[in-house]
């Protein structure tokens, strides 16, 4: 084991600490702007969509990533669409009853009534921000940190032809 590093500690160097609350910083950043206030967004713009009575055809614990489907009537067919990612259905099985909001002229757009308001996905959006921002700071204090280390050794290091010697004589 190298005993100059942080090898075996259990802890993060400065260099892997940086890098790593950077990588998380974006991952976060990522999912929280592209991934769930566009869900939540969604959700919300079928607020004033028409409403229909449905049956959840395929349910499970997928469903919050829009992995449910329901079956209704809508303009005079029988529709079966995925809920979309946010939706709150995962509790429950497959044949129970719902109410959907779908997009009028495209009914493959649709969304549960409980979850027209987008709350669970703009919650998560709120959250994976926040967490965002931790990780951003703590970027930035490893910076601040590496740099500081970095002034430190260049500092303190020997300077050659002031007495010390390499030959050991």
């Amino acid at each position: 084991m190298d005993v100059g590093t942080n090898a075996g500690k259990g802890t993060l160097g400065p260099r892997a600490a940086t890098v790593f609350a950077l990588v998380l910083t974006l991952l976060l950043a990522a999912l929280s702007g592209l991934v769930m206030y566009p869900a939540a967004q969604h959700l919300r713009s079928l607020q004033d969509g028409r409403q229909a009575d449905a049956t959840l055809v395929a349910a499970g614990s997928g469903c919050f990533l829009g992995g449910c489907k329901v079956r209704f009537e809508a303009e005079g067919r029988t529709v079966v669409a995925n809920l979309p990612v946010g939706s709150s259905h995962g509790k429950d099985t497959a044949g129970e009853r719902l109410t959907v909001r779908y997009r009028e002229g495209d009914p493959r757009e649709v969304a549960s009534q409980d979850d027209v308001g987008g709350g669970g996905p703009a919650v998560f959006t709120v959250v994976s921000g926040a967490g965002a921002l931790l990780f951003l700071l703590a970027f930035v204090w490893s910076a601040v940190a590496l740099v500081r280390q970095r002034r430190a050794a260049a500092v303190h290091a020997p300077v050659p032809g002031t007495g010390a010697t390499t030959s050991g004589v």
